[in-house]
């Protein structure tokens, strides 16, 4: 009988919480299904408190029964990184999947990537979610160039990072594929159903702002644009769903300000993974106004629950939401958005139904399982060569 492959996937997963938690933990999935030998190395420790802007790092839900989760990896120990590494290197996985979103965890996860590379086995193979980060310090590209060094291929979810890791001239293998679409949240239930559960007015018009809130997704931009009057006249309703992971008084003067107490409903306590499909159902579009971007997994999360997207032409956006189809595209200012939620609403939720349920096709969580096996071999063969 054929020995099962087996694979690592390195990074965020319960008790931790968030989106990277939820990637990762699907991925797994997709690799279980496959009929691979799967676990999770996930952190013990992710973040030094002062570096964690949100009230909490970790979930209130229960630990996923089908999982084999490992809560090992300690993000400012180098000791720590060592036994992980070897832990892992003995384990010898075919494929490791590493997620690298910040070049604070360049030496952490780094470390532990040359440590499993020394079996002359394991393929290394790093979902880059940003190359270079959306808040800038010091040393960053330092702590970025030592994780790049340390794995044998790449996976970007968008053509912007992708052109932002070729400019490190790695020759390495490197795919692009887009981000697989968040079906692990539930169905969508009906808008009815949903506004009731979170007491909203069942026939409001209600744009959807989701997820952590921070500078760059341009929450101010979009509080701007409600201030349109034509916005105010039609009495569209701006729900916001995340946590405040910047400091909320810039947010609220804004509010009080321009008098939008009455057209801006806050939900920014952290959204539990249970609560999710609530806040997607009631809407009828999802607004993304960031100032800049690489990909977000806001748009897969819209695309499950077939929710039309209001997106900024940055970044990895405008390439995931075609422009009159399964949404609109705007320039990053008040007013271009302002005239984008209003010509939603006179194209209609249905308009763009069809095609978002066509485009929705492309987004397989198989096929991040097949480039990075196809990485793994050009790897080998790059190697035996």
């Amino acid at each position: 009988m054929e020995e099962k492959k087996k694979f690592v996937m390195l990074g965020s997963a319960h008790p931790l919480r968030g989106g990277l938690a939820s990637y990762n933990e699907r991925l797994t999935r997709e690799f279980q299904k496959l009929g691979w030998d799967s676990r999770i190395y996930t952190f013990s420790l992710q973040y030094p408190g002062f570096l964690f802007p949100g009230t909490s790092q970790y979930s209130t839900e229960p630990k996923p029964a089908d999982l084999n989760i490992f809560v090992k990896v300690n993000s400012i120990n180098p000791l720590n990184w060592i036994r992980v590494g070897r832990e892992i290197k003995k384990l010898k996985p075919d494929i490791l999947i590493v997620k690298f979103w910040l070049p604070f965890m360049g030496p952490c996860l780094g470390t532990i990537c040359r440590i499993v590379r020394k079996n002359k086995f394991t393929k290394v193979i790093a979902i880059t979610d940003n190359v270079f980060p959306h808040e800038k310090r010091p040393g960053d590209n330092l702590l970025i160039k030592y994780f790049l060094n340390s794995v044998d291929g790449f996976i970007t979810m968008s053509e912007k990072v992708l052109a932002d890791l070729q400019s490190f001239a790695l020759n390495k293998p490197e795919k692009y594929v887009p981000h697989p679409l968040f079906d692990n949240f539930g169905e969508k239930v009906e808008e009815k159903e949903a506004r009731e559960i979170l007491h909203l007015n069942p026939s409001d018009k209600i744009i959807l702002f989701f997820g952590f809130i921070r500078k760059y997704k341009g929450l101010d931009i979009l509080l701007q644009a409600m201030t349109n009057p034509a916005i105010r006249n039609s009495g569209i309703k701006l729900l916001v769903a995340g946590e405040f992971y910047d400091d909320p008084k810039p947010y609220l003067e804004i509010i009080e300000k321009e008098n939008l107490s009455e057209s801006v409903i806050l939900k920014t306590d952290f959204i539990q993974d249970s609560e999710v499909k609530y806040y997607l159902s009631a809407a009828n579009c999802v607004v993304q106004p960031y100032i800049h971007a690489t990909q977000s997994g806001v748009t897969p999360l819209a695309y499950h629950f077939e929710k039309p997207m209001i997106v900024t032409n940055v970044g990895g956006l405008p390439a995931l939401v075609p422009d009159g189809k399964v949404g609109l595209v705007a320039e990053p200012d008040p007013s271009a958005i302002a005239q984008s939620i209003l010509r939603f609403f006179e194209l209609g939720e249905d308009y763009f139904i069809p095609h978002l349920q066509k485009e929705k096709e492309k987004y397989s969580w198989n096929n991040i399982v097949q480039a990075a096996q196809e990485i793994a071999r050009e790897s080998r063969a790059s190697h035996n060569n």
